[in-house]
C-alpha cells in the first residue's frame, strides 16, 4: 500500500512539474506566429551564409593546389571557380503564409517552379564543370574525381545535402 501511494505521490509531482516545464516552452523567437522571420534568425541565417562561403572558398583553394594546374589552365580554373559560387542571395523560400492559403494543386505547381530554377542553376553547374574537366590532364582529372567524390559524401559514405562543394 505504501509502495503504490509513495508511486501515485511520484506520479502527480512528475505531472506538475512536466505541465509546467510546457507552459514555459514557447517559441524560439526566431519566427513571429504568422511565420515570418525574426532579426534573430536573419542574422542567424546570414551567419550561417557567411561561413558557408568561406568553407567553398577553402574547398576550392585546396582542389586547386591538389590539381597542379600549368598557366594555360587558369582562365579555365576562373571560370570554373566563378561558375561554382554559392549564390549572393539564398534561393527564394515559399512563404508559409501563402503557401497555406493555396489549393493543393497551386502548392505542386509552385514547389515545381521552384524545383526547375534549382535545376536550371545545377544545369549551369554541371556544364561549367564538364568544360573545365575537358582542359585537364588525366592525372589531374583522377585527383578532380576523388576530390569531388569526396565532397560529395559524408561520414561513411551518407550523401550530402545542399548546394556543390567543390
Amino acid at each position: 500500500m505504501k509502495a503504490q501511494h509513495t508511486a501515485l505521490i511520484a506520479a502527480a509531482w512528475l505531472a506538475l512539474f512536466s505541465s509546467t516545464a510546457m507552459a514555459q516552452t514557447g517559441p524560439s523567437g526566431m519566427h513571429t506566429p504568422d511565420g515570418a522571420t525574426t532579426p534573430r534568425m536573419e542574422k542567424m541565417r546570414e551567419h550561417m551564409r557567411e561561413r558557408r562561403t568561406e568553407r567553398h572558398a577553402q574547398h576550392l583553394a585546396q582542389l586547386k593546389a591538389r590539381l597542379q594546374l600549368g598557366a594555360e589552365q587558369e582562365a579555365a580554373w576562373a571560370s570554373f571557380a566563378e561558375a561554382m559560387k554559392p549564390p549572393a542571395h539564398p534561393p527564394v523560400r515559399p512563404d508559409r503564409v501563402a503557401m497555406e492559403k493555396l489549393s493543393t494543386p497551386e502548392r505542386i505547381e509552385q514547389m515545381q517552379v521552384l524545383r526547375a530554377q534549382r535545376d536550371a542553376e545545377m544545369g549551369q553547374r554541371a556544364q561549367a564543370i564538364k568544360a573545365f574537366y575537358v582542359g585537364l590532364t588525366a592525372d589531374q582529372k583522377k585527383t578532380f574525381d576523388a576530390e569531388t567524390a569526396r565532397f560529395m559524401s559524408g561520414p561513411e559514405g551518407q550523401r550530402m545535402h545542399g548546394t556543390a562543394r567543390f
